[in-house]
């Protein structure tokens, strides 16, 4: 089993850990927004370790939408190159745990139907492409 390497920013390694240790009873939704998220498990593409990263809770049709906004920043967050190069994740949502295989979404209208459904989930979503000259990858989660 790979060793577990845990996020570098405080605030995202606290969510991780009060959702992890509490079986997914507490630390469900992202800081004081009071809005759901999830744990996403993954393989680091240049360590090979285990990486947890919280995202969004975006559900539609029984798969997970995630969106690499990083906050509106120039470049991608780092878990959009480890989900590039290892499709298969495991998705915490609150006390369950599915193994899920994801995959980019580009092309239209797909893109745009799982889109909307993000920024109706998180309207920050909508701001955070404003702010950035990148195109904010999608990906969808699907049960493997």
């Amino acid at each position: 089993m790979a060793e577990y390497i845990p996020p570098t920013l405080d605030w995202v390694r606290e969510q991780v850990e009060l959702y992890e240790g509490s079986g997914g009873t507490d630390g469900t939704t992202l800081r004081d927004t009071g809005l759901p998220c999830i744990i996403v498990t993954h393989v680091g593409n240049k360590t090979g370790g285990v990486r947890k990263i919280p995202l969004m809770r975006v559900e539609v049709d029984g798969s997970y939408v995630l969106v690499g906004s990083y906050g509106g920043r120039p470049a991608n967050p780092v878990w959009v190159y480890n989900i590039r190069a290892n499709q298969d994740v495991e998705i915490r949502d609150k006390t369950e745990v599915f193994k899920m295989r994801v995959r980019e979404v580009t092309d239209d209208p797909e893109r745009q139907r799982l889109w909307d459904a993000s920024a109706k989930a998180f309207p920050p979503y909508l701001e955070y492409q404003e702010k950035t000259s990148r195109t904010i990858p999608v990906f969808i989660a699907e049960p493997a």
